[in-house]
Formats: C-alpha cells, structure tokens, sequence
C-alpha cells in the first residue's frame, strides 16, 4: 500500500512537543527521583497469598510493624487474595529477618499463609546490580553509535543516537512520573527498547540514504517525507503486531509482567514517533543531501 501523508509539515510541532517532552522527563528525574526497587535499592520483597478474603493491607502491616524491619510497603498484588510485602531491611541476618516475619504473620492472620515468593538483595549487590544496569544501557547506545557511523555517515549515526536518548529519557521520565518500580526487568524492557527503535530509524534511513541519491534535485525534506511513506507499511504492521502482542502480555500475563509489558508498549510507541518526527528531520538540521553521499564514496574509492 502506498501512501502519501505530508509528514514535513508536522515536523517542526513535533520536535517543539519533543522538547517539552524530554525536558518536563528530566524535570521529574531530577526532583522526584525513580522508584527504585529491591533489586536496586536492596531489602525483601514477599508475595503472600490468603485463603480468608477479610484479610487486609492494615492487617498485614500491623503485623510487621511489631518488628523492627525498618521502611515497609504492603500492597494488594493481583486478586484479593494476594499481597505484596516490601521492606527495606536493617538486620544483618536475613533469614532471621524472613523467619521472624512468617512467625508473627501467620500468628496475627490466624490463618495459613502461602508464601509464593521470598526475594532479598542485600545493598552491596544491589549497587552492582544498579551499576551494571547503566552500563548496559551505555554500551548498547555506544555499539550503536559506531555501528551506525561504519553503516551510514556520521550525520545518521548523531540522528539515531538522538532519537535513541529522546526514546529512553521519555519513557524513563513517564515511569518517575507515574511512580512505577524500576527493576531490572525495567533495564530488560530499555535494551529492547533501545534495538527496536534502532531498527526502525534504520530502515527509514537506509530508504532515505537510496532516495538522496535517486532524487538528488529534491530537499531533505522532501527525500525525508518521501521515504517515510515508502517504509510507512513497513513499519505499521511491524509495531500494530508487536503492541498486540505487548497488550496481551499486559492485560494478561498477570502484575509481575505489568511493569515490563507497560515499558515495551511505550518504547514501542515513542520508537516509531521518534524515528519519524525526530530522527528524519535532525538530517535536514545537519544538513544531509547528495552530496555528503558523493563525499563518502569519493573517500572509499582508492
């Protein structure tokens, strides 16, 4: 199918929303911080499940505050039935810790409780764990950053690059808002989010990269405008599919999988605005025609 939507014209809007985008994420990164979880933050993560549906958030944590556990959150995880207990440890032994949680539980709740999980990083590990998460995340834009360059030109490669850190910054900035846990399935979903909006601005970039030198009379503008339309079925039927599938995990695959899913389905939404609206006009910006292709291949020929 053929299209012949007059992208350029929305450029210029869609950068200035960009902006306030990226700085308003920023804004909130700053000041209110992330909510990081147990994997970075360190302490014990519980998910209890009840049999008695009279049982309630209050019930729980006046149990646990009879221990000295230091900072606890109690919530509702799932069904009715289930919780989630988090607690920000100040005991050194952490069996003592868990065991002396399940005692006073199951004796304040009267009931039996099932314990369906019992997680504890300790702050050492947790630091690492955050530390090499932004690695990562560091790595993978860098890879990217030369792969790009060796592939294209260095103006591709700075384009890419920026829509790559307009994707992470929006999606890392709609979690502070939103106050959702940043785990390390949360870095998973950023990686991911990270080499499918690559892969997206590069199929677009290769399609400009053919069309500059196929129409060298027009812009880049209209080069740009051109190829979108080109790789535009392309590229709606790759995200529609993968939001399908990202929707039913969502709806679906339960409340641990929420957090991840709901990543993914940002990403790939922020992805496929960005490798239209951001990464194909930087080109115009850094002024990318013909004849920067005519350069590269007259310094390649010996």
């Amino acid at each position: 199918m053929k299209y012949d939507i007059d992208f350029k014209n929305y450029f210029k809007k869609c950068n200035l929303i960009s902006i306030c985008l990226i700085f308003i994420s920023v804004i909130f990164i700053t000041f209110k911080g992330l909510n990081y979880g147990i994997d970075f933050k360190g302490g014990s993560l519980i998910e209890i499940r009840v049999d008695n549906k009279n049982v309630q958030v209050s019930d729980i944590r006046r149990s646990l505050n009879k221990i000295d556990v230091g900072d606890i959150n109690v919530k509702k995880f799932g069904s009715e039935k289930d919780f989630l207990i988090k607690i920000e440890k100040k005991i050194s032994n952490n069996d003592e810790l868990i065991s002396k949680i399940k005692s006073n539980l199951n004796n304040d709740l009267n009931e039996e409780v099932n314990y369906r999980r019992v997680e504890s990083v300790g702050p050492k590990v947790s630091a690492e764990l955050l530390k090499s998460g932004l690695i990562s995340i560091a790595l993978a834009l860098l890879i990217m950053l030369f792969y790009i360059w060796f592939r294209f030109e260095w103006q591709f490669s700075l384009g890419s690059i920026i829509a790559l850190f307009h994707d992470v910054l929006i999606t890392i900035g709609i979690f502070s808002i939103l106050s959702i846990e940043i785990n390390l399935s949360i870095v998973a979903a950023v990686l991911t989010i990270v080499g499918y909006s690559m892969n997206d601005t590069v199929v677009i970039y290769d399609r400009i990269r053919e069309n500059l030198s196929k129409y060298n009379k027009l812009d880049t503008d209209n080069i740009s405008n051109l190829s979108i339309n080109e790789t535009l079925s392309r590229t709606l039927i790759t995200s529609i599919t993968t939001l399908l599938a990202l929707l039913s995990i969502f709806l679906l695959g339960g409340e641990i999988l929420k957090g991840f899913s709901f990543a993914m389905i940002l990403g790939v939404l922020i992805g496929t605005y960005s490798s239209i609206f951001v990464a194909s006009p930087i080109l115009k910006y850094l002024k990318v025609t013909y004849k920067t292709l005519e350069k590269k291949e007259e310094n390649i020929v010996p």
